[in-house]
């Protein structure tokens, strides 16, 4: 499915660590939602099945009235079963043919790249955008390699699809990334960590579009 690039602009993507006693991780991503971010990603990697077909029904109604793409990360089944919009698919997870088989022509399918090589093989096997890091490392992925600049330039320059950097993106870091080519930021921590979700969140789109004048220009 061809995806707009802009519509990954700032890419939210769920961490329930950061959930205070009690709160539903709806209350967190429906402030995300209000304040602007333009899609999101249900990211569950410890959770039962039940309960993360549940929390994805619950966040596809949300998104639904925000009309912001839902996005499932590895689990092409619980994407088909809750009607997200698409399905992330890491290097180690469910290959990007598979899911496309699976789901059909009409779901969103990201593919990450640390590399050039792997970016092709994402865009060849029909991948509708490229997620690339770990840009400024990562807490979320203790392991995961820092992804040069000249590298992310480089894969934004061989694929004729959207790019978006994921990996320790901040306020503090995102200009950094002028002149790379992405289409947008995938942000975990530096949102849902944040006290004022909505100000973070504002904050960061007022950097990425700034950002992005010299692509969409």
């Amino acid at each position: 499915m061809k995806i707009d690039g802009k519509v990954l602009t700032l890419y939210a993507v769920t961490d329930r660590t950061w959930l205070r006693p009690g709160e539903a991780l709806s209350e967190p991503v429906e402030a995300l939602l209000e304040a602007g971010v333009t899609c999101l990603q249900l990211r569950e990697k410890e959770a039962e099945d039940a309960v993360f077909l549940e929390e994805a029904l619950i966040l596809k109604e949300l998104c639904s009235r925000y009309q912001v793409p839902l996005i499932i990360n590895d689990r092409p089944d619980i994407a088909k079963k809750a009607g997200a919009d698409g399905v992330h698919v890491g290097l180690s997870d469910m290959g990007i043919e598979k899911a496309r088989a699976f789901l059909g022509g009409d779901f969103i399918i990201g593919g990450s790249a640390h590399h050039v090589p792997e970016a092709l093989a994402a865009w060849k096997a029909g991948a509708d955008y490229i997620g690339c890091g770990a840009v400024f490392g990562s807490s979320t992925k203790k392991d995961a390699a820092v992804l040069p600049f000249e590298e992310l330039k480089a894969i934004c320059q061989a694929v004729d699809i959207p790019a978006v950097a994921i990996g320790g993106i901040h306020e503090g870091n995102l200009e950094k990334l002028r002149g790379s080519g992405i289409d947008g930021v995938a942000v975990i921590s530096a949102l849902f960590s944040a006290d004022d979700k909505k100000a973070a969140a504002r904050k960061l789109l007022l950097l990425i579009r700034d950002l992005q004048k010299e692509k969409y220009s």
